[in-house]
């Protein structure tokens, strides 16, 4: 096999695995949910954070998220892709989330550890702060947004599905979704002129 050729049996051979997974939970295996669960808790984590901007938040948002999918397991359709199912399942839960906030969304400070400033081709730390407040504008921008908006762009900027799949996700249409990604650009675009 060439290099593309294995990339292609694992995807086959992870797909197989998952089947495998879903069929098992079904029967009442939650080893096998487990699984699942350790296969999808990175990219559920990251739409939550992603979309709450807490990662405390983000947190119980991602646990809830797979306790709804094991509840709704007996609806998931094979012929879709499970992690875009399980995604849909987190942007509505969050979506939620956002909807009931009370208070002005908190930017959450905690994120990834600058790089180590032992190697020479490590950033200045004058490029690692203006790059952090680059992601601050943008994090504050994309939390004025409707969450309808703020999970169309999340998952298209983001996770880069494609138009139909955030459609499928959000239950809603193509061209729904085309036209408040559009919007949430003009808004996001004039909030950071503004700025």
């Amino acid at each position: 096999f060439d290099r593309v050729g294995r990339i292609g049996v694992c995807m086959e051979d992870r797909m197989d695995q998952e089947g495998a997974w879903i069929e098992q939970a079904l029967r009442g295996d939650r080893s096998a949910f487990g699984q699942l669960v350790q296969a999808y808790e990175r990219p559920v984590y990251n739409l939550s954070y992603r979309m709450l901007g807490d990662p405390a938040e983000a947190e119980d948002a991602a646990q809830e998220t797979f306790v709804r999918a094991y509840t709704k397991l007996a609806t998931y359709q094979p012929g879709r892709k499970f992690v875009n199912w399980l995604l849909s399942i987190a942007s509505h839960h969050c979506i939620d989330r956002l909807r009931r906030r009370t208070r002005a969304p908190q930017l959450s400070l905690d994120g990834p550890l600058p790089p180590q400033w032992t190697t020479s081709s490590a950033p200045r730390p004058e490029q690692v702060l203006s790059a952090r407040q680059e992601r601050e504008q943008v994090r504050r921008v994309l939390d004025t947004l409707p969450a309808d908006y703020r999970a169309a762009v999340v998952l298209r900027y983001w996770y880069d599905l494609s138009y139909q799949e955030i459609a499928d996700a959000m239950d809603t249409t193509e061209s729904a979704i085309k036209s408040r990604l559009h919007r949430a650009r003009r808004m996001m675009a004039g909030q950071l002129e503004a700025a």
